[in-house]
């Protein structure tokens, strides 16, 4: 369920065309939301962390967050989620993407996404991300359509009803030259 929330992510910010560029997450908000029959639920995560390196035309990033981060406001079902997601064995959600550095022309990128979660990885191809530049900063906001079935998660039960396979992830990414 926090997944991606990782997922964190990610997406890349756009790079000047100087040889070697690296930057840095400055802050992140990663949403997981999960449908029920009986209610709905999102977990933030704001503790991402992440950089990236780029050179001779391509960005390679990666970014990081710690599945215990997510608070859905519920702390039951946060340690659930924990048991669920396989967290204590697998504390982190990583993402990588590679981008080139002629994607930073457009407000608009596709990004090609490597998440591991629970133990699993996951590829997400083309996934479209918003990007807006303010001074010397790049926002990048989309979502990530993950599902249980990509990280190999029973989906949990509530009253012997199963959550929705589908657990997007709304990322929202602050990130500046280092």
């Amino acid at each position: 369920m926090k997944t991606l929330a990782a997922c964190l992510l990610l997406a890349l910010p756009p790079l000047a065309s100087a040889a070697d560029n690296q930057w840095v997450l400055q802050q992140g908000t990663l949403t997981y939301h999960v449908s029920h029959p009986l209610h709905q639920s999102e977990g933030v995560s704001r503790e991402a962390r992440g950089k990236g390196t780029c050179h001779a035309g391509q960005c390679d990033f990666l970014i990081a967050v710690p599945v215990k981060s997510f608070d859905s406001g519920d702390s039951n079902r946060d340690l659930h989620m924990i048991q669920v997601t396989r967290g204590a064995q697998f504390p982190m959600v990583t993402v990588r993407t590679h981008l080139p550095e002629s994607a930073s022309t457009s407000t608009t990128v596709q990004v090609d996404l490597e998440i591991q979660f629970a133990g699993q990885t996951a590829q997400y191809k083309q996934v479209p991300f918003e990007l807006v530049t303010h001074g010397n900063e790049i926002r990048i906001t989309g979502t990530i359509p993950a599902t249980l079935v990509d990280f190999k998660i029973d989906p949990p039960t509530l009253l012997t009803l199963p959550v929705k396979n589908e657990i997007p992830v709304r990322v929202d990414l602050t990130w500046r030259p280092q």
